[in-house]
């Protein structure tokens, strides 16, 4: 039959469907009167987003699928076959609302057969049939969008604070350390300004002279490559090289040795120096030697605190994503390396943190900074869970064609009697003003309808996993949040 060849359904037939099965003979008969079935070919367009919402539709058979519009792409978000979905003016009642659009687009997958409602036959019998239900669902409707709108505001402010305080708490500690080197590099230099003039006024020969300048070169390079010592070996080298400063007349060797030792530096090297400069000179040729490895390990010290800035300003880009395409081929470890450093600061010291990263695990398409903010709800989850005490896990790993990410906690678990319940909005087993019941639904939101994907979660007491399954191969459209399913 055409598009245009229309049949109607009788009472029987329309109480059939879960949406009428419950009204009245007179109602029921009222309807059939007033409604219309169509029929839509395959891959044609039932109703289009942004047009005027002029009819209300319930899928009788067939397929169909609905869809968004994201940045002028089109976003299937839904595709079912269930007899008595409906979708298009489902909000003709509202009276605050009359000029509505239809929200997204409906099409046919399969030749598909419908019963059709004009929006205003349909609003008159919600108003007329049920006017308390209207008015609860108006108010439902408008304070349920207020307070999800605010309340996902406040909580993307809230996590966006903590990961700023976080994230400045990380760069003060080595932009100090950068500001406390450059200061005593400043005075060092000044050091080895006095002392060097002490060493070339004419007492050493250009010999000796150059043959102290080759030590110094060599200091600088046992400096690069000295071992690291346990304490113990560390103050018995400490103690021998201040012995033997002291057999030399050096006033406050015990100040030089630990700087010498920290180089890699010891007698018989010092005795190389005593025998380049002559006992006249060794003091200051010495304390000249010293300065240069102090100068040296400070700048390391520097371009230490420098890297680690640069570092957490690269965390920071990735986490943030500021730079690049919302939707990108991304590698899953530079998300979660990311997010655990900008997160570093909110660890407790009494947390473990475990890593176990699959090395062979495949780039996926992904909305990246979607995905930063999904670790950051589990982590974050992880970490109120366990308190001050436990383990942070983080895994990855491949099952077939998807992408796994595991979060998991050390923490008491989630009872069973609540564990349906925590990917719904709002609900949440934080006290009173901690928590807005959110994160979860968030969450479930970015992976499940944006990504295709799937969060599972398992827990008994000292064991609570997350696991996020992500596609490795990208969806034939890409997902963005939903609008209500059809037949929601």
């Amino acid at each position: 039959m055409s598009d245009q060849e229309t049949e109607r359904l009788d009472r029987e037939q329309l109480r059939t469907l879960f949406l009428f099965e419950k009204l009245t003979d007179d109602q029921l008969d009222w309807l059939a009167e007033q409604g219309r079935v169509q029929w839509r070919e395959a891959e044609t367009c039932i109703f289009a987003e942004g047009e005027p919402a002029t009819c209300f539709y319930v899928l009788l058979d067939g397929t169909v699928m609905q869809s968004g519009r994201v940045r002028g792409e089109e976003v299937e978000v839904i595709r079912t076959s269930q007899r008595g979905v409906y979708g298009g003016a489902i909000r003709a009642y509202m009276p605050d609302d009359p000029d509505q659009l239809y929200a997204n687009t409906l099409r046919a997958i399969t030749d598909c057969r419908l019963f059709v409602l004009p929006a205003a036959v349909f609003a008159t019998a919600m108003r007329e049939w049920f006017p308390m239900a209207v008015h609860l669902l108006e108010g439902l409707f408008y304070g349920m969008r207020r307070t999800q709108t605010m309340l996902g505001e406040r909580e993307r402010l809230l996590a966006l604070g903590a990961l700023s305080a976080g994230l400045t708490h990380e760069l003060n500690n080595p932009a100090a350390a950068a500001v406390r080197a450059t200061s005593t590099l400043r005075g060092q230099v000044a050091g080895m300004r006095h002392k060097l003039a002490m060493i070339a006024d004419g007492r050493l020969d250009g010999t000796r002279l150059h043959h102290l300048v080759e030590l110094q070169d060599e200091a600088v390079k046992r400096a690069a490559s000295a071992p690291t010592l346990s304490a113990l070996e560390t103050s018995d080298a400490e103690e021998t090289l201040a012995d033997w400063l002291d057999e030399h007349d050096f006033v406050d060797g015990w100040r030089l040795a630990p700087t010498l030792v920290g180089a890699g530096i010891d007698t018989d090297w010092l005795d190389q120096v005593a025998l380049a400069v002559g006992k006249e000179n060794l003091d200051p040729a010495v304390r000249w030697l010293t300065y240069s490895v102090e100068t040296e390990q400070l700048m390391g010290e520097i371009d230490d605190a420098v890297g680690r800035i640069s570092g957490l300003v690269g965390a920071a880009k990735q986490y943030t994503q500021l730079d690049r395409a919302p939707y990108q081929t991304v590698d899953v470890h530079d998300l979660l390396t990311a997010t655990l450093t900008i997160m570093k600061a909110k660890i407790p010291a009494g947390v473990r943190r475990e890593k176990y990263y699959d090395p062979n695990l495949p780039a996926i398409p992904a909305y990246a900074a979607e995905l930063n903010q999904v670790w950051t709800n589990l982590i974050d989850n992880a970490l109120g869970a366990m308190g001050e005490t436990g383990t942070l896990s983080v895994r990855t790993g491949r099952e077939g064609d998807m992408v796994v990410v595991e979060i998991g906690d050390t923490g008491p678990g989630i009872a069973p009697e609540i564990r349906d319940r925590i990917f719904e909005p709002f609900f949440t087993t934080k006290p009173v003003g901690e928590g807005t019941g959110l994160g979860l639904d968030i969450s479930y939101r970015i992976v499940v309808t944006k990504h295709r994907g799937d969060i599972r979660v398992s827990s008994t007491p000292g064991d609570t996993r997350f696991r996020v399954y992500l596609p490795i191969t990208p969806p034939p459209v890409v997902l963005a949040d939903a609008e209500p399913a059809v037949g929601a």
